[in-house]
């Protein structure tokens, strides 16, 4: 086994009040030693957990976690107590934003952190926590390499008519365009097709379904990305758990004039305050709406408005694509729940999409019915093993 073979490789997922974390061996067999995460961090109600390669428990503990900082100290002094034996090779991060210039895994230096400061103002709720990320480890582990994965990289060569938003041509030049987002999800759904045998499928006009606290699509062609739901920020598109998705520029002027938000209010309105907790009033979590929908409309119609608008962008992307070959279902909603996967095809027939009941309530990899055109499948993603994937790329293209 050569050395670039035996790497362990750290990957680090920051969000705006989470962490995830996992650690690989990186040979032919991808092993997965340990993942787990930091939740709620902020509030008095946080959480420690991490799952072995087996996915038993080896760690929950609730702890009052101020901020990423700590959470990373903690979860340093955890690996070298517990885990003494393993000698990391490199840490690789999800960046969220790699704006114009950045379009591929990039070794962390000072110049890209640097960066990635002037790109805060593009994802004011991610980047500066994955910052404070990189900057944390680096003092912890100085030695180590740092990879930045950027989740903008897969739809970096939309074409230009996909990328334009109807303003003027100087806020285009200056980086105001569509990026789209969950790229690293997309790339692993990709690749999965691929080592199932199905590198025909990876070729074909497909629609990706990435359904989760954050959600979006993608249509790919050719294994290419051509167009996406999320745009500018991972607040555009469709409507999320607590974000708004694509909104009325109207709305934003009305808001600022009218009802005098300033933009911290606005901010937490559109991102924190809108999307299912928004429309229900009860929660951001599909899982609890759907115990409570029957008795409470206000669920039932935040349930009712998410698929609705997957449908709409489902038939908005397929026209991109000149038709459909397959829909696959990814992201915590598009992986494990039935009733919302049903509800979304359920008057998609016309484009060849007609679900298998019975494979569609025990979340088998094919869902649809074998006699109709288009494939339906359900594939969970791994954001984690990409990251470890690019990070053991970008080291063994240096030696």
């Amino acid at each position: 086994m050569s050395n670039q073979d035996n790497q362990k490789i750290l990957t680090i997922n920051s969000g705006s009040s989470s962490l995830k974390f996992a650690l690989y061996q990186m040979d032919d067999s991808e092993e997965l030693f340990f993942s787990g995460s930091f939740s709620e961090i902020g509030e008095r109600d946080g959480s420690f957990q991490v799952k072995n390669n087996e996915n038993k428990t080896v760690v929950r503990q609730n702890l009052n976690i101020p901020d990423h900082h700590t959470a990373l100290q903690t979860f340093s002094k955890w690996l070298k107590e517990d885990y003494p034996e393993h000698s990391l090779t490199a840490i690789g991060h999800r960046i969220v934003h790699g704006g114009k210039d950045y379009t591929k895994p990039e070794f962390i230096t000072g110049k890209l952190t640097s960066a990635l400061n002037q790109l805060i103002p593009f994802a004011p709720d991610h980047l500066p926590h994955q910052i404070k990320a990189i900057v944390s480890l680096h003092k912890t582990y100085p030695e180590l390499r740092q990879v930045a994965c950027f989740d903008t990289s897969f739809h970096s060569k939309i074409p230009q008519t996909a990328k334009m938003f109807a303003v003027t041509r100087e806020l285009f030049r200056q980086g105001v365009q569509r990026y789209g987002f969950h790229g690293l999800s997309y790339e692993y759904i990709l690749s999965e097709l691929e080592r199932n045998g199905d590198k025909s499928s990876a070729k074909g006009r497909l629609i990706i379904a990435h359904l989760g606290n954050g959600a979006s699509m993608a249509a790919v062609k050719d294994g290419k990305s051509i167009d996406t739901t999320m745009g500018f920020t991972p607040a555009g598109g469709m409507m999320m758990s607590s974000r708004s998705g694509d909104l009325d520029p109207g709305i934003i002027i009305y808001l600022l004039k009218e009802k005098h938000l300033d933009i911290s209010r606005l901010n937490d309105l559109i991102n924190q305050k809108s999307g299912l907790i928004g429309i229900s009033g009860i929660s951001s979590d599909m899982k609890v709406l759907l115990k409570k929908q029957k008795n409470n409309p206000h669920a039932m119609e935040a349930i009712e408005l998410f698929c609705y608008q997957a449908r709409k962008f489902i038939g908005a992307l397929s026209a991109v694509l000149g038709g459909i070959d397959e829909l696959i279902f990814t992201g915590g909603i598009g992986e494990n729940a039935p009733k919302i996967r049903a509800q979304i095809c359920n008057e998609l027939a016309y484009l060849g999409i007609s679900l298998d009941e019975a494979s569609n309530n025990r979340n088998a990899s094919v869902i649809s019915k074998k006699d109709k055109p288009v494939i339906v499948r359900v594939i969970k993603t791994n954001e984690e093993l990409m990251i470890a994937r690019h990070t053991r790329n970008l080291i063994a293209s240096q030696r």
